[in-house]
């Protein structure tokens, strides 16, 4: 698989596995399955609720700890720096981990106005150890260059919502010129995949792979790291595999040019959108 070197040395994956709303027992043999079948990087967050699965997963499975890198994430309620670092320990705890590989911020909550503190809980983790690498998720341009400005520190993620119906062309310009890796959170646009739409259709067929891995494609092909979820064995394996087949100039263009104004699944604008 590709992989990408962060602002941090740290590489990679392509492809990483979303894990939101894996809960219980079935969510611990969904993720011991994607493990099985190849996915490195697990994606959860302290309001998925489903740390201490992804942790159990993690033991159950054959993969050596220092094979797979668990990213995680500071809810809105705890951006205090006091309590953000409590949360990363919290976190920590819960995960079964003496390290998160990943820790961000999950959301600016700006009215709030204590994501630069958040920012800066995770800078100190990270010269502590506690955190590998430090990115956010959900920044906008000026959420970004705030916290570099005010602490020196650049991300090395940042993870938007990016689907066809949403290509976010303005951000991914952003975060390429700051030097930050992209990730896309609810890839395939969840339950208003544009399968049917005729520019992912008809690559598809002229590929012979899926609408899904077509989208899958669209992503790693615009330099973004998709987070895809399935429960599903066999497409855990079919979103891996993206990487025998590469779209043309014209298939990216008409897939972007899926995109709407409306485009977010539930209007999660970043500048005004507040999570607990």
């Amino acid at each position: 698989m590709t992989t990408y070197t962060l602002n941090d040395g740290t590489t990679v994956p392509a492809i990483g596995f979303g894990t939101y709303p894996l809960k219980g027992d079935e969510g611990v043999t969904a993720l011991v399955s994607a493990l099985d079948t190849g996915y490195t990087y697990l994606d959860t967050a302290v309001n998925y609720e489903n740390e201490a699965e992804v942790g159990k997963a993690l033991a159950d499975s054959d993969m050596p700890r220092d094979d797979v890198q668990i990213a995680t994430k500071i809810p809105g309620r705890f951006h205090a720096k006091d309590l953000a670092a409590q949360s990363l320990r919290d976190s920590a705890e819960r995960l079964g981990v003496d390290r998160i590989d990943v820790g961000l911020i999950h959301w600016p909550n700006p009215s709030v106005n204590l994501y630069l503190e958040a920012w800066q809980a995770l800078v100190e983790a990270q010269q502590t150890g506690l955190v590998t690498t430090i990115g956010v998720s959900n920044f906008t341009a000026d959420h970004l260059r705030r916290i570099i400005e005010a602490t020196g520190v650049t991300p090395a993620i940042n993870q938007i919502e990016v689907h066809p119906y949403l290509p976010q062309e303005e951000m991914l310009a952003v975060n390429k010129e700051l030097g930050i890796l992209t990730q896309a959170w609810s890839p395939l646009g969840k339950g208003q995949a544009p399968y049917e739409e005729e520019p992912v259709a008809a690559a598809a067929a002229a590929h012979n792979v899926t609408p899904a891995q077509v989208i899958l494609r669209w992503h790693v092909q615009r330099a973004v790291m998709p987070l895809p979820k399935s429960a599903t064995p066999s497409r855990q394996k079919e979103n891996l595999e993206v990487f025998g087949f590469e779209l043309d100039s014209s298939q990216m263009a008409a897939i972007t040019g899926l995109g709407k104004p409306d485009g977010r699944l539930f209007g999660g604008d970043p500048n005004t959108h507040e999570e607990q």
